[in-house]
C-alpha cells in the first residue's frame, strides 16, 4: 500500500466528514434534526455512562468522529485501485446499514431509527451519501492531480 495514497485517503476522509457534520450540525441548530441529539454525542454518551462534562463529551464526540471519518477514508484508498464517486458512495451506504442495524439499536433508538422515528434513516443516509460522494470525488481528484509513477 502506497502511503501516500493512503494519507491521501485519511485527509479525504477527514473533509468528508466535515462536509457532513456540517450539514448535520445545521440540522441540529435549526431543529430540522430528527435525532435528539448528535449521534457521535448518544455514542460518546453511552460509552461513558453520561459521565462527562458536556464539553469533554463533545470534544471526545468530535474527534471520535473524524478519526472514523479518516479511517473509512483511508480503508477505501487502501482497497480499491480506482476511488470513484460511486465506490464512495458505496462505502458511504455500507457505513449507514452498520449505524441503521448495530449502533442505533446499540443506543436504543431501534433499527432504522425505528424506536424513535424512521426520518432517522432517512436524514442519516442522507448524511452519508454526502460523505461518501465526498471522499470518491476527493480522491478521484487527487488520483488525476498526481504524476503517474508518483502515487
Amino acid at each position: 500500500m502506497d502511503s501516500r495514497a493512503l494519507g491521501r485517503g485519511f485527509g479525504w476522509g477527514a473533509a468528508a466528514t466535515v462536509a457532513m457534520s456540517v450539514l448535520m450540525l445545521l440540522g441540529v441548530a435549526t431543529g430540522l434534526s430528527p435525532t435528539p441529539k448528535p449521534i457521535p454525542a448518544a455514542i460518546v454518551g453511552k460509552l461513558t455512562d453520561g459521565g462527562l462534562p458536556k464539553p469533554a463529551l463533545m470534544t471526545l464526540a468530535v474527534v471520535l468522529h473524524f478519526g472514523y471519518g479518516a479511517f473509512w477514508g483511508g480503508a477505501l484508498a487502501a482497497l480499491v485501485r480506482k476511488a470513484t464517486i460511486g465506490r464512495g458512495l458505496l462505502l458511504g451506504v455500507g457505513l449507514w446499514l452498520i449505524m441503521q442495524l448495530l449502533v442505533l439499536p446499540w443506543l436504543g433508538w431501534g433499527a432504522f431509527g425505528a424506536g424513535r422515528t424512521p426520518k432517522i434513516a432517512v436524514a442519516t443516509l442522507v448524511l452519508h451519501l454526502v460523505y461518501g460522494a465526498v471522499l470518491g470525488w476527493g480522491l478521484a481528484r487527487a488520483a488525476r492531480t498526481v504524476p503517474a509513477g508518483a502515487s
